[in-house]
């Protein structure tokens, strides 16, 4: 069993019943609901849900096809995708970092020594949104994020309407980004990781 198999917020959540025969034999189906990290062969699936969200609100996407491809290589740990019956429906990306605050430079940058872990983009496909489906994934991510060593925060930025959702989330607003997007800018926030050594002793991690 790998670690990440054993970490309970990532096991399969049911939705319904399984499928059954007419003769009352289960069918083989996928999991009605799972969560994992993410891989290069689901950067497209990926992209395909992000540009729908973003591109109608901003214009632009906070990472694009390449640049997921970029993360989902290097660090596809820091990564997580809610799947449902086997397809995504929603996903966050991170990358490490070594700052105290973010840079233009943390938009394409891992940093391996870091221990800042910046979430680049939650997104969810639009049939599944207003379901606190977004709230339950970053829920999980921040769990998850307590059983990595390196991690010690979480950083984010987002525009001034999201800042209510994030603050739900746990997340705390350091102020204004220095990092700007064509005329866009961006409250940073931050969420501390903590707990590692209770964690790790309680969760299997």
């Amino acid at each position: 069993m790998s670690a990440l198999s054993a970490l309970p917020f990532l096991k399969p959540v049911p939705l319904r019943s399984p499928r059954s025969s007419p003769g009352g034999q289960r069918r083989h189906t996928l999991p009605a609901s799972e969560f994992r990290c993410l891989s290069p062969e689901d950067a497209v699936s990926v992209f395909e849900i992000e540009r729908e969200a973003f591109i109608s609100v901003s214009g632009d996407c906070p990472l694009h096809l390449d640049e997921i491809r970029h993360f989902l290589n290097l660090c596809p740990e820091l990564s997580l995708g809610w799947f449902v019956e086997g397809r995504l429906v929603a996903f966050i990306i991170g990358s490490l970092w070594d700052q105290d605050r973010l840079s233009q430079a943390a938009l394409t940058l891992h940093k391996p020594r870091g221990t800042a872990v910046h979430i680049h983009v939650l997104a969810v496909h639009r049939t599944f949104r207003q379901q606190g489906k977004g709230s339950i994934l970053m829920w999980r991510y921040l769990q998850y994020l307590r059983c990595l060593p390196a991690a010690r925060r979480a950083l984010l930025m987002c525009e001034d309407f999201l800042v209510p959702f994030y603050q739900k989330c746990g997340f705390q607003a350091l102020g204004p980004c220095e990092v700007t997007v064509g005329e866009l800018a961006f409250i940073e926030m931050e969420h501390p990781v903590r707990g590692h050594a209770f964690m790790r002793r309680n969760s299997g991690c």
